[in-house]
């Protein structure tokens, strides 16, 4: 992804250490050096993630008349991905370093031609990242000085390794060694895990751990039929673990070897409108995203060229979001014709139809599918949030303030109850009182440490949209109310009680 695509405005090391300082997001088994790949979510990061799962839940299937859910298990029976295609077409490109024995994804590892007055005279490589373009030029200046090589270099043309022709692979160099001759070809490498059921240990008991929650729909869609008193056009939503062993995971909790989807099958008649219904389901998703605090600023669409869409895709179109390392995706939407039901029909031998009243036929039903990550929506509602900026503090000084501006649909606290004084008897137990109301209903915080600014500035870095503080106002004049102040203009107001209450109920459902 070129540095033009990434979002300059939010540092990546920025957001990766207000996770670990904040507990919202550890390495996982960080006292014994970490697994890479996999990640704890700690008690601010595991809020917010059900946040956004319960904000999909509530949006996807409880609001709507036309989906429901279900919840499947990670570990199927291996038939499932035979027939899905998992076991024999589930690969990446790997390509491994004879000399460092690195493996790279030959679709992550880029590399160019060093051409000089029109001349190919040497290649360089490069890990993808959001300067691999820069990366290269350098690198292929670099080479051109070290060779001694006169005239005049070309611009970089970045090609990945999946792109090389075989009569490239030995002149390109390897990332680790910087020299020619140590990559090998590229090979598929099938990306599920592979486990075993029961008491023996033999190629009868082997088994996987689901790459996709997809499939348990699929399967299921005769269950739902039969019990859920669904007609067409309707959907199946599941939000699950998927695990996937990728050969380089990276970008932090972006691409990991165990994240978490929220997928949604949604079934149409084979004669029905599929592009309008895939139009539909693209601009709910895109609506849901901004609903969610994503700025429309950050959202972009790419649709898939039709040659490399899979066969039996009729069309995909991926939301993308502006990530400080590029533009990548968030969101894909697709529209996977009669696939996945025909093929466990085929494997089963169980007719996976839908019965049509009006033309008393059976017919196999059509899906669109929209699927997404809730890591990586996570990731972008943390990036579209961060922000550093200067204030003044009580006395007037400047200061540096670290905010999340996270909506309050999705922060993992709404509201911070603060008495002014902790050793005010009075104050510190109406402030309690509130606070274990508001505990009732809400995720809240209560804090009595240090000066109330220090205070608002702790809440600000966690994203809580309000902070309301207990002071002698509330206690000495009538009406009972509070200060309520705004994380993100920092203003603040008087309200009581109800008027708080009524706020929470528009703001965070």
């Amino acid at each position: 992804m070129s540095a033009e695509s990434a979002n300059p405005a939010v540092n990546m090391d920025a957001i990766v250490s207000l996770a670990k300082r904040r507990g919202f997001i550890f390495q996982s088994s960080e006292i014994y050096g970490g697994l890479n790949g996999f990640f704890d979510y700690g008690p601010l990061g595991s809020e917010l993630k059900k946040n956004i799962r319960d904000c999909w839940w509530n949006d996807m299937v409880r609001r709507r008349d036309d989906v429901v859910g279900v919840e499947t298990s990670i570990i199927m029976h291996p038939k499932v991905w035979e027939a899905s295609g998992h076991v024999a077409g589930f690969t990446d490109p790997l390509v491994d370093c004879k000399v460092s024995k690195q493996r790279y994804r030959a679709d992550q590892l880029f590399f160019a031609a060093v051409v000089v007055d029109g001349k190919t005279v040497g290649y360089v490589s490069a890990l993808e990242s959001e300067k691999t373009t820069e990366d290269l030029q350098a690198a292929a200046e670099t080479f051109k000085r070290k060779k001694a090589i006169q005239g005049t270099l070309a611009p970089v043309a970045p090609r990945d390794f999946t792109e090389a022709k075989p009569e490239e692979w030995a002149l390109i160099p390897s990332p680790a060694t910087g020299e020619p001759g140590s990559l090998t070809e590229p090979r598929a490498f099938n990306m599920m895990f592979e486990t075993h059921v029961g008491p023996m240990r033999d190629s009868a008991s082997v088994a996987y751990l689901r790459p996709e929650t997809a499939q348990g729909m699929f399967v299921d869609f005769k269950n739902v039929v039969d019990t859920g008193r669904v007609k067409l056009p309707f959907g199946i939503a599941q939000i699950g673990k998927s695990f996937r062993n990728e050969i380089t995971p990276r970008n932090f909790i972006f691409r990991s070897r165990e994240f978490e989807q929220m997928e949604m099958e949604y079934f149409i008649h084979p004669d029905a409108d599929w592009f309008k219904c895939h139009e539909d389901w693209l601009a709910w998703c895109k609506a849901w995203l901004i609903s969610i605090g994503l700025p429309e600023s950050h959202l972009s669409l790419y649709e898939h060229k039709k040659e490399k869409l899979a066969f039996y895709s009729r069309r995909t179109v991926d939301i993308m979001f502006n990530y400080p390392f590029g533009v990548q995706e968030l969101w894909g939407i697709a529209a996977r014709s009669d696939y996945d039901l025909k093929q466990h029909q085929q494997f089963s031998g169980v007719p996976q139809t839908w019965f049509d009243e009006a033309t008393k036929q059976k017919v196999v039903p059509h899906v669109i599918e929209p699927a997404v990550g809730v890591d990586r929506i996570l990731l972008a509602v943390l990036c579209a949030g961060y922000a550093e900026e200067d204030v003044k503090d009580e006395k007037g000084n400047v200061e540096k303030r670290t905010v999340l501006r996270l909506s309050p649909r999705v922060a993992p606290v709404k509201v911070a109850v603060l008495p002014l004084l902790k050793n005010k008897e009075a104050l510190v137990g109406r402030a309690k009182a509130l606070y274990q109301k508001l505990q009732r209903r809400y995720a809240v915080f209560y804090d009595d440490g240090g000066a109330i600014g220090r205070r608002y500035r702790r809440q600000d870095e966690i994203g809580t949209p309000w902070c309301v503080t207990i002071d002698f106002d509330t206690i000495e004049k009538p009406g009972d109310t509070f200060t309520l102040r705004e994380r993100d203009s920092m203003q603040q107001r008087r309200l009581n009680e109800a008027e708080l209450f009524a706020l929470l109920e528009e703001k965070v459902y």
